[in-house]
């Protein structure tokens, strides 16, 4: 057989075949990137990012949170995903944009605390539906002064990142929830939002669950109401596949109060790399050099940068847009070297330690609760903050909790729950390095400590620095490890102070326990051989027990 001949590549023909890789056919022929890798886990991701921009929301316009998620197979490893809030609602203009255009949104230029950071997440889920269903991404929403609802179904054009609006229509809608007495109405708000997304997926409870996600959000939003529902086709008698009917799940609030909104701050000239410096500077909108380093930099004042300027050998009054490549690396570097004001903090807002306490002691009951929230600390520029909750769950209250089992961490960042890559966490390392053994509680060598303990690590930042685009771990910069060991190291003290009370106060009740099962025997034998009466003999047992507490209980 005569072999094929080979036809080599010449430049013009490899330049025949390339061309531009849109971000929306990028992620889709990688969507494990955004979280996409499993059934199961594209289940949780999609609720997960669905949620966080509803929360988002909600707090932007001032409004306490209300969340429904229901999950409803409608097939063999398909489910309907739907959740659905109580937010401001979506401008119609921008609902294609903002769930069917990756990188869309408004955080990610904007310096200041938030859930979503990137502007990818609702719209990958729904192109994770449209790949695996071919399904169009439905959203139903309503602004407080629009008289009827808009029901939009779209699509991405991942040629072109570009939405593709399949159906749009007016209709009368309002959110409505489930009372928190089964004997009361619906609760309805005249605004809202609703997202459905057909996928393929699998439900399976457990850790690494939408249950167990839905359950950590209740307990770092303790002012969220959020309701849950699963419903699974089941088997009839007849064989045929049913919709089975289930109750909603409905984590209430703790708290009626809001969390601060923060404020957005511009960037830290020590935040800001070399490419980045550049480009601000082209697009400066200052007539000088000193005048951008003030105006487009947080803690730049006008002497500060006309000390930069002189270290940099730059004219202050120079066109910002005109400096020369050469220039701007004397900038780059004079800057490094100014010592300057950490940027502001008011671009944070922490949970809190009395939150943290009001959403562990709504969903965790316990012997023992405390919480710290560190002073805010900078990496790269960046403003966080680092809290950290423990809880001491108490035995038998249903919670699955031993004392030889490793502890339960639970991580946050900016509020929302980190589920997967734990062990590439920076807060687990920084779990594993404390000394635990030194609180009361025990330890392999490095790794977690054992116990029925729940840890709460929250990292709150203007920039959370994640591993991935799938958003499941804290990369492990040095002053992030520093502040978590700080922290935990402080609720471990108070910890173990209240372990070693316990401790003495078993002990003690261990010694009384023997003394009022042996002073009746002993009264009884002294009162044989002096011939006491019966009254006699029961002030000798109330005294032999006052003479055996003083000398060994205190002791």
């Amino acid at each position: 057989m005569a072999k094929k001949k080979v036809t080599k590549e010449t430049a013009e023909s490899m330049a025949r075949r390339q061309r531009e890789i849109s971000v929306s056919e990028f992620f889709l022929k990688n969507r494990h990137l955004l979280g996409f890798d499993s059934p199961r886990k594209a289940m949780m991701t999609a609720v997960k990012e669905a949620v966080d921009n509803s929360l988002d929301a909600c707090e932007e316009a001032g409004i306490l949170p209300e969340i429904a998620v229901e999950l409803m197979q409608v097939a063999d490893n398909r489910f309907l995903v739907t959740v659905q809030d109580n937010g401001p609602g979506i401008v119609r203009a921008q609902v294609p944009k903002v769930f069917a255009k990756l990188l869309y949104g408004s955080k990610f230029h904007r310096l200041r605390m938030s859930r979503g950071q990137q502007g990818i997440g609702i719209s990958a889920a729904g192109m994770y539906g449209q790949l695996t269903t071919g399904s169009a991404t439905v959203i139903l929403t309503k602004t407080k002064n629009s008289p009827q609802a808009h029901r939009v179904a779209v699509q991405i054009d991942t040629r072109a990142n570009k939405p593709a609006v399949l159906k749009d229509e007016a209709e009368d809608w309002q959110p409505e929830f489930p009372p928190e007495n089964p004997e009361q109405e619906p609760v309805r708000y005249p605004h809202g939002t609703q997202v459905g997304i057909e996928m393929t997926a699998q439900y399976v409870r457990g850790r690494l669950s939408v249950d167990e996600y839905i359950k950590q959000c209740a307990v770092a939003n303790p002012h969220l109401r959020i309701h849950f529902k699963v419903r699974l086709l089941k088997k009839d008698k007849g064989g045929e596949a049913v919709l089975e009917d289930s109750d909603w799940q409905t984590y209430s609030r703790a708290v009626d109060t809001l969390p601060r909104i923060p404020e957005a701050i511009r960037p830290h000239p020590h935040g800001v790399e070399l490419g980045v410096l550049m480009q601000m500077l082209k697009d400066s909108r200052s007539r000088t050099l000193k005048g951008a380093l003030q105006e487009d930099f947080s803690r730049v004042s006008s002497r500060v940068a006309l000390e930069i300027c002189e270290k940099a050998g730059l004219n202050p009054k120079a066109n910002p847009t005109r400096v020369a490549h050469q220039e701007i690396e004397a900038l780059f570097t004079a800057i490094q070297e100014i010592k300057l004001m950490r940027p502001p903090t008011d671009c944070l807002a922490p949970i809190g330690e009395g939150q943290i306490l009001a959403g562990l002691k709504k969903e965790y009951p316990a012997d023992f609760y405390t919480a710290v929230t560190r002073a805010p600390e900078v990496y790269r520029g960046n403003p966080f903050q680092i809290e950290v909750g423990v809880a001491l769950t108490r035995p038998g209250q249903g919670n699955e909790l031993a004392a030889d089992e490793p502890v339960r961490v639970m991580r946050f960042a900016n509020r929302a729950p980190l589920l997967y890559m734990s062990g590439a966490c920076a807060m687990t390392e920084a779990m594993e390095h404390v000394n635990w053994k030194a609180y009361g509680l025990q330890q392999s060598k490095g790794g977690l400590p054992l116990g029925p303990v729940v840890f709460f690590l929250h990292i709150a930042s203007v920039w959370v620095p994640f591993t991935s685009e799938s958003k499941e771990a804290v990369a492990h910069y040095p002053e992030i490890l520093k502040e978590l060991t700080f922290a935990l190291q402080e609720v471990g003290r108070q910890l173990s102070v209240f372990l070693s009370r316990r401790r003495r106060q078993a002990e003690s009740d261990r010694k009384r326990s023997y003394i009022e099962k042996y002073i009746p025997h002993l009264a009884l034998g002294l009162q044989e051989i002096l011939t006491l009466s019966e009254k006699q003999k029961e002030k000798v047992e109330d005294d032999l027990v006052l003479m055996l507490e003083r000398t060994h209980l205190e002791v």
